[in-house]
């Protein structure tokens, strides 16, 4: 184990050094802490009584948010982690979560920012996707740091997904302001 260890850090160390883009756990990581300010910003709409618009323009670019990163993290991440050999029950327990996200986010979706319930559906969503960015953070990142895993191999198809979704929630209507964003992260990386 502490071999494998060793072997993982030189693996990544060298990979470090022959890139400048960050590994896959800081793109994850900024992706958590962005949503988690997007939820504090909708927290303190509520707060001061925002009109119902804003509170729905800011609930829907969250959904579009977590809907792409739930994506990009399924498509990518998981399958890479998977193989290299981080615990499935950890990985199978994600994809479990993320389905229920999707869940509540459908019904934000389907929801008028009226609606009785549409901020008791914000907020349980919000602790639902802290819980689970927690696991991911302490738990499957640690499992993925000591795995054979390069951290900056899908990095870069990652990012253009990632963008591409953004590009196609702009398409449909969602945040310019988001998709520009994910489009520049995008471009930055590369």
């Amino acid at each position: 184990m502490a071999k494998a260890r060793q072997s993982s850090e030189r693996g990544n160390a060298a990979n470090d050094g022959a890139r400048e883009t960050p590994d896959i756990l800081s793109l994850l990581t900024s992706d958590h802490a962005e949503v988690r300010a997007a939820f504090d910003d909708y927290e303190r709409l509520g707060e001061d009584s925002a009109k119902a618009s804003e509170r729905q323009e800011l609930a829907q670019r969250i959904c579009r948010m977590l809907t792409v990163h739930a994506t990009i993290e399924e498509e990518f991440f998981y399958p890479a982690a998977r193989a290299a050999g981080v615990d499935p029950d950890l990985l199978d327990e994600a994809k479990v979560e993320h389905a229920s996200a999707r869940t509540l986010i459908a019904g934000i979706e389907a929801a008028g920012p009226d609606e009785r319930l549409y901020d008791a559906k914000l907020k349980v969503l919000g602790e639902y996707v802290n819980h689970h960015v927690q696991e991911e953070e302490s738990e499957l990142f640690p499992q993925v740091r000591r795995a054979k895993m390069d951290l900056h191999e899908i990095v870069m198809p990652m990012a253009t997904r990632r963008a591409e979704l953004m590009q196609a929630g702009l398409a449909l209507g969602h945040s310019s302001d988001q998709a520009a964003k994910s489009s520049a992260d995008a471009s930055a990386m590369g």
